[in-house]
């Protein structure tokens, strides 16, 4: 009778333990998925929007945990949209301004659940990225066949004569291939050079999706994550053939790139647009009511209006959106959305800096994720960012390594007690 139940108590064990592998295999191509999905966004609400709305509400009910760190996040974003919705109460009417605050609100909430599923199995890190690098190469393949117009319909993926992939703006598109691209010349750099073959192909899928969207932000964030990319990697590791190695990638880096930029410039429809597009200061932006212009005025009116004048109203009155995420945190959110916004930008470049170069398993990826959320919040002078879908996922990256750290942390003082103790 004991070898019986033995048998099936084994048996038990043997199932239980299938089923859990199954439930983290399921779960692991949903995330998967999802950030996969944040590729695509030609239309609102976009498959990302339904498929992560559905995802977390289904994580919520089966164990979604908050640490405490991830939970400063949350409130954080909370006041941020109450300062939304404030603003919004300021407006004669409405409009759409529901659907944006809605749109911010379901935002926030996934930085908060990449935050909280990276904290909670760190090995959830690779999933993200690799699901991320396809769904740059397929939006950069669609971006390059729609700029050379591949195939009938296929401007659909162009706009104003630039690739802007499966978004509905090349400023969108050059950069959310920016951590992919991180990701993958992080592997060249410390990586076996045997791969390279391997990383190559995809880099170049993607820079060339970067440079055929024309986008001077992408363009700026290209180099400076590569560069600090290269010049971290090397103050990490003081072995010399180490170095001498970064050295001579990153000069190979320069020549591959100027050979392509100049073997591109052969084209006369990719010369002139580049021409155009590489001056710093465009017609747009130093006229009268230019975007430079629109940036005064909308701080005075900041200052008249301290809960905000209601989203999507600044463009209206001025004939264009603010282009840049601080003014459009004080106008559309108001002060408390403003201050909520600075705190959160704030803490976000702290946390991920204290512990950016420390060694630990989930090092090599809050180090690309971080270089591109600070390229990220560079351009955010000169652009809108609160609604790009990759801006959030990279602050839930970060937030997500940050609560690893304390958790990290608070074991070790309990993991040495144990050792103490065993001696």
């Amino acid at each position: 009778m004991s070898a019986v139940t033995d048998q099936r108590q084994n048996a038990g064990v043997d199932h239980a333990k299938k089923n859990r592998a199954l439930i983290k295999l399921i779960s692991t191509f949903a995330v998967g998925l999802g950030v996969f999905l944040s590729g695509f966004v030609i239309d609102e609400p976009a498959p990302y929007e339904l498929y992560m709305a559905g995802l977390i509400v289904i994580w919520a009910l089966f164990g979604l945990r908050l640490s405490r760190t991830v939970s400063v996040l949350l409130a954080i974003l909370i006041v941020f949209n109450i300062g939304g919705a404030i603003s919004m109460g300021q407006m004669p009417d409405l409009k759409s301004a529901p659907m944006y605050i809605a749109v911010s609100l379901f935002l926030a909430f996934t930085a908060v659940f990449f935050a909280a599923i990276v904290n909670s199995n760190q090995r959830i890190l690779p999933v993200i990225f690799n699901a991320y690098i396809l769904a740059a190469i397929c939006t950069s393949l669609l971006g390059i066949l729609g700029y050379f117009e591949a195939f009938p319909g296929a401007e659909v993926f162009t706009r104003y004569g630039r690739a802007m992939g499966a978004f509905q703006d090349p400023n969108v598109f050059g950069p959310f291939l920016m951590l992919p691209l991180a990701w993958l010349v992080h592997g060249v750099l410390v990586g076996n050079l045997r791969a390279l073959p391997i990383r190559l192909v995809p880099i170049l899928i993607i820079t060339l999706g970067i440079f055929l969207s024309f986008s001077r932000a992408a363009w700026g964030m290209a180099a400076l994550i590569i560069a600090g990319l290269a010049l971290l990697v090397f103050i990490r590791n003081p072995n010399r053939l180490f170095r001498l190695r970064i050295i001579l990638l990153a000069g190979l880096a320069v020549v591959v790139v100027l050979l392509a930029i100049v073997i591109a410039l052969q084209i006369p429809s990719v010369a002139e647009l580049f021409t155009a597009r590489a001056q710093l200061v465009q017609e747009y932006d130093e006229a009268q009511f230019g975007r430079f212009a629109r940036h005064w005025y909308g701080m005075l009116m900041s200052i008249d209006h301290p809960l905000g004048i209601g989203p999507l109203e600044f463009g209206p009155i001025f004939g264009e959106d603010t282009h840049n995420i601080w003014l459009k945190a004080a106008l559309d959110y108001g002060w408390i959305g403003f201050i909520s916004y600075l705190t959160l930008t704030m803490l976000t470049l702290g946390f991920g800096l204290r512990i950016l170069l420390r060694e630990r398993p989930w090092q090599p990826f809050l180090l690309c994720a971080y270089l591109v959320y600070v390229a990220h919040v560079a351009i955010g002078n000169v652009i809108d960012t609160d609604h790009w879908r990759h801006f959030w996922l990279l602050i839930g990256i970060i937030w997500g390594c940050a609560a690893l750290e304390v958790r990290h942390q608070s074991d070790s003082p309990s993991r040495k007690a144990s050792v103490s103790a065993l001696r």
